[in-house]
C-alpha cells in the first residue's frame, strides 16, 4: 500500500503540481502587496471531482474549493527540526468546513466552522503532517488555508484549554446579536521542546508559569459595504501572522492573565470586521496568533433581514420622513419656531418612550415604530401647546437645549473616551452623560438665540445622517445608537464601541451643513435691502435687524395693550410688540414669525 500511495503522488506531482485545485499562493507578509487570487479562481480546475490531496508551505496561503461527497487531505512536508508546534488554519465567508487530525471526526481533534484552526504538537524527528478537511454544506465551499510555525520559545494559543472541546485551542469564539459582539479565547501555555512535557497551567502564578503571558486582541474593518467573498480571503491573509496583524489592524486592548478571556464589542450590522489576539511572553519577548475570526454581524442565509438588505421597511419609512422634517429644521427651524418646537418634543418623547416600551414589552419591531411615531408626535403638539398656551420661553429653550447636549454627549462618547475602563459602570456612565447635556442649554443660557441656531442646524442635519445608514452604512449613525443600546441593553456596558471612518462618513460630514450665524447676516442684509417697511421702524421687527444687530432695550417702543394677542413668538401682534421684551429673549425670528 505503501508503494501505491508514492506512485499516486508521483503521477499527481507530474501533472503540474499535487494541488492541482489550489495553484494560487499569496504570502500575508507582503501586505497591501500581497499576491490576490485572480477573480476567476473559481474555474474548473478548482473543482475537486475525486478525492485528492492538497500540499501546503509553511506561511503560505492556498486556495481551493471543498465539496461535500469529495473530502481532502492536507500535506505539509520538510518541516524544519527547529518547529515544535504548528497552526493550520482554514477560512470561508460564511459556510462552514471542518478540520481535523483523522479520518473519523471526533469533538476533541476536529473543529468546524468559517475560521477554525488546529495545534499540531511536533514529536521528535517529525517532518511531515496531515489534516483532513471537509464540508457539509451542499453547495462547494471556497476556502483559503495556511500552516504557520513556532519555536519551542514561543508560546502555545489556547494551550490551557480548560472551557472548549479541543486540548490545545488556538481559536476565537465568536457570538453577537443586534447590541454587541463577543469573542472568547482560551488562555495559552509557555513553549516547550519537541518531546518535552507542557508546563502545567494552574501550577503556580510565577514568572515561570503562563501567568506573565498578556494577550492584544486586535481589531481589523473590511471595506464598507462589501459582501464579498474575494474582498474576505484578500484581508483575512493580512490577520494571519503576528507581524501582519501588528502591521495592519488596530490594538483595542490588552488583557493579563488575570483577566477574563472575553472582550466585547458594539456589533456593527453588515460591516465586515476581523478579530485576532496575539499572547505575548514578556520575558522571553515572543508571540504567536491564534486563529483569526470575522462577522459581519448578520446572517447571509436569513430571508429576512439578511446581510444585503440589513435596513427594514418600516425603518426606512420612519428615518425618511424624520429626515425631511429634519431638512427643513436644518435651513429655517430658526425661522419657524412652531415647527422645531414640534420636531424637539417628536425627540423628546419619541426617545423615551421607545426605551420605555421596549424594555418593558415584548412587542414587535414594526409595531414598536409606529407607537414610538405616534408618542412622539404626541410630545411635538404638547411642547408647541404649551409654547402656545402659557409662552414659557425658557422651558422651550431647556427641551432645545438637552437635546443639543445630548448630541455633543454621544460624540464625547463616541470618541475613545467611551471606551476608558471606569465609563463601563453605569452609573459612572449615565451620570457623567447626563451631566454634560445639562451643561450644554447652561452654558448657551445666556445668548439663546446662538442655541437655537446651532440645535437647528446640527440636529435637523444629522437626521439626514440617520435617514442615510437606513439605506446605505455609515458609522455616524452609531453616535447616537450606542447610547440606545446601552439604554435598552444592560450587557452592552463592557462593549468598545470602535467603528471605521471610512468614505460614506467623509462624505456625509462634508454634506452636514448647517447655516451659521455669519451665513444669515449675509442673507439678512440682502433681505433688507429689497423689503420696504411701512409704519414706524420697530427695534425688534424684522429677523433682519435682529441679525444684524443687538438691539438696545432703552430704545425700545412700548405701545399699548391690544386684546388681539398672537402666540406665534415671545409676545406680538401683527408685528407690534405688546410687552418689553429682554434683549437676550429676542432670539428667534424677530419675534414674530
Amino acid at each position: 500500500m505503501g508503494l501505491l500511495r508514492l506512485l499516486f503522488l508521483a503521477v499527481l506531482a507530474s501533472e503540474g503540481g499535487v494541488a492541482g485545485g489550489a495553484e494560487t499562493v499569496g504570502n500575508s507578509s507582503e501586505g497591501d502587496e500581497a499576491e490576490v487570487p485572480d477573480t476567476h479562481y473559481t474555474s474548473e480546475r478548482l473543482i475537486r471531482t475525486h478525492p485528492g490531496l492538497i500540499e501546503f508551505s509553511v506561511g503560505k496561503f492556498r486556495y481551493f474549493k471543498l465539496n461535500r461527497p469529495f473530502p481532502e487531505e492536507a500535506i505539509l512536508r520538510h518541516i524544519s527540526s527547529n518547529v515544535t508546534f504548528l497552526i493550520f488554519q482554514i477560512h470561508s465567508q460564511y459556510q462552514n468546513t471542518t478540520v481535523s487530525f483523522s479520518r473519523t471526526l471526533l469533538p476533541n481533534s476536529s473543529g468546524t466552522g468559517t475560521d477554525k484552526g488546529l495545534v499540531f504538537l511536533l514529536r521528535p524527528e517529525q517532518s511531515m503532517c496531515t489534516w483532513y478537511l471537509e464540508t457539509s454544506d451542499a453547495e462547494p465551499v471556497q476556502n483559503v488555508a495556511i500552516p504557520l510555525s513556532y519555536s519551542e520559545t514561543d508560546p502555545i494559543p489556547g494551550g490551557c484549554n480548560l472551557e472548549f472541546d479541543l486540548d490545545n485551542d488556538p481559536n476565537i469564539y465568536l457570538e453577537f446579536n443586534f447590541f454587541a459582539t463577543t469573542i472568547k479565547f482560551a488562555p495559552a501555555n509557555l513553549g516547550f521542546a519537541r518531546g518535552a512535557d507542557p508546563p502545567p497551567c494552574d501550577v503556580g502564578m510565577g514568572r515561570d508559569s503562563r501567568w506573565r503571558l498578556q494577550y492584544e486582541v486586535y481589531q481589523y474593518f473590511l471595506p464598507e459595504n462589501d459582501l464579498t467573498e474575494e474582498v474576505l480571503l484578500k484581508h483575512v491573509q493580512r490577520m494571519a501572522t503576528v507581524p501582519d496583524v501588528k502591521a495592519n489592524a488596530a490594538k483595542v486592548v490588552t488583557l493579563t492573565a488575570d483577566d477574563k478571556t472575553s472582550v466585547s464589542f458594539s456589533s456593527l450590522g453588515g460591516q465586515g470586521v476581523i478579530y485576532n489576539v496575539i499572547v505575548w511572553d514578556p520575558f522571553l519577548n515572543t508571540s504567536a496568533a491564534y486563529v483569526p475570526a470575522h462577522t459581519y454581524a448578520c446572517n447571509f442565509e436569513a430571508k429576512e433581514g439578511n446581510c444585503a438588505s440589513l435596513g427594514k421597511v418600516s425603518t426606512k419609512v420612519f428615518f425618511t420622513l424624520f429626515a425631511l422634517l429634519g431638512l427643513f429644521i436644518c435651513f429655517f427651524g430658526h425661522r419657524f419656531w412652531k415647527t422645531e418646537l414640534f420636531f424637539i418634543g417628536f425627540i423628546f418623547m419619541g426617545f423615551f418612550f421607545y426605551i420605555l416600551i421596549t424594555r418593558l414589552t415584548p412587542i414587535k419591531y414594526d409595531v414598536r415604530l409606529i407607537l414610538t411615531a405616534v408618542a412622539g408626535s404626541a410630545g411635538g403638539i404638547v411642547l408647541v401647546a404649551t409654547w402656545w398656551r402659557f409662552g414659557t420661553l425658557f422651558l422651550c429653550m431647556l427641551c432645545v437645549g438637552l437635546v443639543l447636549g445630548f448630541l455633543i454627549s454621544s460624540v464625547a462618547f463616541f470618541t475613545p473616551l467611551g471606551n476608558i475602563k471606569v465609563f463601563r459602570d453605569d452609573g459612572v456612565f449615565w451620570v457623567t452623560f447626563s451631566c454634560i447635556a445639562v451643561l450644554i442649554p447652561i452654558v448657551f443660557m445666556g445668548c439663546l438665540r446662538i442655541l437655537n441656531i446651532l440645535t437647528c442646524g446640527i440636529i435637523g442635519s444629522y437626521s439626514v445622517v440617520l435617514a442615510v445608514d437606513s439605506y446605505l452604512y455609515t458609522s455616524l449613525s452609531y453616535i447616537t445608537f450606542n447610547v440606545l443600546r446601552r439604554a435598552l441593553n444592560t450587557d452592552f456596558q463592557g462593549a468598545l464601541t470602535n467603528v471605521p471612518f471610512q468614505t460614506n462618513d467623509s462624505k456625509r460630514k462634508r454634506a452636514t451643513v448647517f447655516p451659521s450665524p455669519p451665513i444669515q447676516v449675509v442673507e439678512a442684509r440682502e433681505r433688507a435691502q429689497s423689503n420696504k417697511h411701512s409704519g414706524p421702524e420697530l427695534p425688534h421687527s424684522s429677523l433682519e435687524r435682529e441679525a444684524l444687530w443687538p438691539v438696545d432695550p432703552d430704545q425700545r417702543a412700548i405701545p399699548e395693550r391690544t386684546t388681539n394677542w398672537r402666540e406665534d413668538t415671545p409676545a406680538s401682534v401683527d408685528g407690534q410688540s405688546l410687552v418689553p421684551v429682554p434683549q437676550h429673549w429676542c432670539f428667534l425670528s424677530s419675534c414674530r414669525v
